[in-house]
């Protein structure tokens, strides 16, 4: 088969590229002819069909692509023309490229297919928080005047009355009636398009893949800590986390950084020790080596690959029960769940997680098994051929 896939970036920049970037080289394994469309960027992988991107965003164009900008449509067009896909499979496109390109693809008779790695065809600010800290659903039912009332695009009139505009046009009907199927990565994503009026007979649930080959270990020995890994902000829960961890005798690590890095810094105990940002040969080695991980998210996580990857490396999660993250843990077998927000819930389900017996080669062993690509690319190709 021919496929297109497109994503606003081309690099290992977030999950939604990390899974487009995996699953353009898992469909040329299997022989198909793949393509790219992307903006483009300074971080940009080479790739030869950069020729069709359209230019990086300056301020001016904020103004213009969300809606479908000429030079987008041009690009788009001509590499529709010389490719010639089957299928055209998007990612995250909103604002840098527009969902335009799924009307010029479905206008052509072309398939076309759309994985959703958040929830801007619901929220304007596509992670459903107000002021970026409070859960929010005030849009589910369509009307996206409250982008304007709450300035939910970083609390900028111009920017959220701009944001407002684009969820107008590019409204749940209208991308309903050039998309062929919506993959789900969770079942909780699902239910929220559902609830936001989505066609159920076009939303699939698929969890994501990962390359199970980089998460082998020969051995599932444990250190004394248990891990943090991410980006430190708000919405990541980070500083309940720390909150719990301050009053428990046990050494957490903390991998990656972001916006709150000083001000957890300045509350953290002695226990808890900032690593930083780190590549992947050490990731693995400082989740792999840890009891379990910790993902205490406050907002309406879609399928964070930090789960999946700390139990494919034989690594307990105990996650916050909210949005998809339930759905990845089997609770006393691969880890367990707490009350998100909740300090007290947590600092007791970590001292219950400290004690608990794990069977850490069990644990990746049933991972690597359900997360394989092989399993993602024969359920992928079924939805193609449909």
């Amino acid at each position: 088969m021919k496929i297109l896939l497109s994503n606003k970036f081309y690099y290992r920049r977030g999950g939604d590229c990390i899974y487009m970037l995996n699953l353009e080289q898992l469909l040329k394994k299997h022989g198909h002819d793949v393509a790219v469309f992307a903006m483009s960027y300074p971080e940009n992988q080479e790739t030869p069909w950069e020729k069709y991107f359209p230019a990086n965003m300056n301020k001016l164009m904020a103004f213009t692509r969300p809606f479908g900008s000429k030079e987008v449509k041009n690009k788009f067009n001509k590499l529709l023309n010389d490719f010639k896909p089957d299928v055209v499979h998007l990612n995250n496109i909103h604002t840098q490229l527009s969902p335009i390109i799924a009307e010029l693809a479905h206008n052509r008779g072309i398939k076309v297919i759309w994985t959703l790695h958040d929830y801007k065809l619901l929220c304007p600010r596509y992670d459903c928080l107000r002021d970026g800290k409070n859960i929010c659903e005030a849009c589910f039912n369509g009307n996206k005047t409250f982008c304007k009332t709450y300035k939910c695009m970083k609390g900028s009139t111009l920017a959220s009355l701009i944001g407002y505009q684009e969820a107008k046009k590019w409204n749940m009907k209208r991308l309903e009636n050039c998309t062929d199927i919506f993959i789900c990565p969770s079942k909780f994503m699902a239910q929220k398009m559902k609830q936001g009026g989505g066609n159920q007979k076009k939303l699939v649930s698929l969890c994501n893949f990962i390359d199970i080959t980089k998460c082998q270990r020969q051995h599932f020995e444990k250190e004394d800590y248990y891990c943090y890994i991410g980006r430190l902000s708000h919405e990541k829960g980070v500083k309940t986390l720390i909150d719990a961890a301050n009053k428990l005798p046990y050494k957490l690590k903390i991998i990656g950084g972001g916006p709150l890095l000083e001000v957890l810094k300045s509350i953290a105990n002695s226990n808890i020790e900032f690593v930083g940002f780190k590549q992947w040969n050490e990731i693995k080695e400082l989740v792999g080596k840890a009891r379990f991980s910790v993902i205490p998210s406050e907002w309406y996580e879609n399928n964070p690959l930090s789960v999946i990857e700390a139990q494919c490396l034989g690594t307990p999660v105990l996650g916050a029960d909210i949005g998809g993250i339930p759905e990845l843990i089997e609770n006393e077998i691969t880890g367990m769940t707490f009350e998100s927000k909740n300090t007290d819930d947590l600092v007791q389900k970590i001292g219950v997680m400290w004690k608990h017996n794990f069977n850490y080669a069990l644990i990746a062993q049933q991972s690597q098994m359900k997360y394989n690509a092989e399993n993602y690319y024969n359920q992928i190709l079924e939805i193609y051929k449909k």
